[in-house]
């Protein structure tokens, strides 16, 4: 089937094709963090004192409530990538079809869930006092959303398996524009601190998936489908299941170690969470890279596996290494001289800036680390390789947990702790990925 919005990446030079392919993507990723920044910086300009710890705790558990629809979309796209590669078309329409009825019943099924037990949840984590009503309202606003979110990554995903990460660029550029004038309007102009925030979000988020929605019907012949693809077909909704469940859980566990570490945050104080919500913010943006990255090598192995070529999987791995390498140093120079430059942009509190400077030192030099984790979880998610994404979720929360655990008790470390525990998680993850890669079975795990 011939369509200009869809790349064939079985053939050509493989590190050209990952490079073309993750540049829109990343543009994409970035817009995407643009959401994120613009509440950020909107809400700890205009939002008040607690405005951005608000939105800072809420972040992981928005990612853990997300996660789940964040696996089943991954394991849809997985299913697709594999299909097109093989050239099996019929099975890629009804795959699509099936995925409009996944992505609303898990959709659904956590907005609920994160919105009836906000509050709990938040008591658990020690949120601060100060914090507590604006972050029960920008967590029930943003998380209760997450079943539109959930759409559009599903469509993003279905469409970024058939080579085509152009579109979700276009829809998330516009929604941006939208994200910015609204957190002007809520925040700056009605005084809705981190609530205005959130509903910002959520109306942006739903324009990009509408957006993308139209435009790849409209575009791409593999989502013109007949009624015969719209059946429920319960043998690709477990296997997307039996994909995507496991990356799920992967997503989910990393999230559960964030916000246990979020929970160790907490107890420092306000300048202290405000220093590591920036540096998260900051550092959301260091990993766009990586990420775009790393979702172009699975789909470019999960094309390659569908048409068992597997040298083309391990030599496109490979090769983004290189790039990884490159960028990580780059980002460290950049945090090593402009540290304070950058927390500023976001905060004036003079004791946050002065912290969250040197914690963006110190996780800075473990970026090549963080950038092998994504280069190859998405080779190995992408030939399908579900038990690898339970190791890798158990590494992250043995990681945060023991290393927080350990460093925060530690009088010479204290706060310092949070960001060593990023730092070294990200490290020993990393080498179990290569490790897996290296010596583990992922060339018997794809089954066509």
């Amino acid at each position: 089937m011939n369509n200009k919005y869809v790349t064939d990446m079985t053939k050509g030079n493989e590190l050209a094709l990952l490079i073309k392919f993750t540049i829109p993507m990343l543009l994409g990723n970035l817009f995407q963090q643009f959401y994120n920044l613009a509440d950020s910086l909107i809400v700890g300009r205009y939002g008040g004192k607690y405005g951005l710890a608000a939105i800072g705790t809420v972040g992981s558990l928005n990612f853990l409530f997300f996660s789940l629809c964040l696996g089943m979309a991954s394991g849809v796209g997985i299913m697709i990538s594999q299909h097109f590669g093989a050239g099996k078309e019929e099975l890629v329409k009804k795959t699509v079809g099936n995925a409009v009825v996944i992505t609303i019943v898990v959709g659904l099924a956590m907005s609920l869930i994160s919105v009836i037990f906000a509050r709990g949840i938040l008591v658990l984590l020690h949120v601060p006092d100060e914090c507590m009503s604006e972050a029960l309202i920008y967590m029930r606003v943003v998380c209760g959303g997450t079943f539109l979110v959930a759409g559009y990554n599903m469509i993003s995903s279905i469409l970024r398996a058939l080579g085509d990460s152009r579109t979700p660029l276009i829809f998330l550029g516009v929604a941006c524009g939208i994200n910015i004038v609204l957190d002007l309007i809520t925040v700056k102009g009605l005084g809705w601190g981190a609530g205005g925030a959130a509903v910002a979000t959520i109306i942006s988020q739903t324009v990009a998936m509408i957006g993308s929605i139209i435009m790849g019907v409209k575009t791409n012949a593999y989502l013109k489908l007949e009624s015969r693809h719209k059946k429920i077909d319960p043998n690709i909704i477990i296997k997307a299941t039996r994909l995507g469940i496991p990356l799920a859980l992967q997503n989910a566990l990393i999230a559960f170690s964030c916000v246990s570490l979020q929970r160790v945050v907490n107890g420092f104080g306000t300048d202290v969470l405000t220093a590591y919500t920036v540096c998260g913010k900051i550092e959301q943006l260091v990993q766009q890279p990586y990420g775009s990255l790393g979702t172009a090598v699975s789909t470019f192995a999960g094309q390659n596996i569908g048409a068992g070529k597997l040298d083309r999987v391990k030599s496109g791995c490979l090769k983004s290494v290189i790039l990884v390498a490159a960028f990580s140093a780059t980002m460290f120079a950049v945090m090593v001289i402009f540290g304070e430059s950058v927390i500023s942009i976001f905060t004036d509190q003079t004791r946050a800036i002065e912290i969250g400077a040197k914690g963006l030192r110190i996780t800075g030099m473990f970026y090549f680390f963080l950038g092998l984790i994504y280069v190859f979880r998405g080779m190995l998610n992408g030939v399908g390789d579900a038990a690898f994404a339970l190791i890798n979720g158990v590494t992250e929360v043995v990681g945060r947990i023991g290393f927080a655990t350990i460093l925060v008790a530690i009088p010479a470390v204290g706060m310092w702790g949070c960001w060593y525990t990023n730092a070294l998680t990200w490290a020993i993850t990393g080498v179990a990925c290569v490790l897996r890669y290296t010596f583990g079975n992922w060339r018997k795990t794809f089954q066509g």
